[in-house]
């Protein structure tokens, strides 16, 4: 198995980083707008991607563990087929004024091409996650950088 991992330092609280992980609401903020569900462990979350007003892929993740400012944890149930099983893991501390983020999104059976592509999304996503907490906005899809026809 193969892992995608990034770390990115955030100026703001653990708190407010676990928060725009850990509901429905902070992840549209910086993921994807359309993003509806739980925010209790093992509930359900579904993250819907668009394109020029159409849906071109869709995410469902159990929450797995809730930690809170430590440790978010999302296992993918539906979605494209190479993500189904993976989880995805965000591990916060807190180094003076940054929140540090620990990002893996583990459990890649094999390494595809679609997993460059994911790992390149997934910077330009925790860019996003960075960019909300430190000025407020993030670029969730549909105003996401596109990197490729996959988007």
């Amino acid at each position: 198995m193969v892992d995608i991992a990034h770390r990115v330092g955030i100026n703001a609280a653990s708190a407010q980083v676990y928060q725009a992980l850990a509901s429905p609401e902070g992840i549209a903020a910086w993921w994807a707008e359309d993003t509806t569900g739980d925010r209790h462990p093992g509930g359900t979350v579904t993250a819907r991607f668009t394109a020029k007003g159409q849906e071109i892929g869709a995410m469902q993740m159990k929450l797995l563990q809730l930690q809170p400012n430590e440790l978010v944890l999302w296992e993918f149930i539906d979605g494209p087929p190479e993500w189904i099983g993976t989880t995805a893991r965000f591990a916060l501390h807190q180094d003076g004024d940054y929140c540090i983020v620990l990002f893996t999104h583990e459990g890649w059976k094999e390494r595809v091409e679609f997993m460059h592509h994911c790992s390149t999304k997934w910077a330009i996503f925790l860019m996003s996650l960075k960019s909300l907490l430190e000025t407020g906005r993030g670029q969730p899809s549909p105003h996401d950088i596109k990197i490729d026809n996959w988007n």
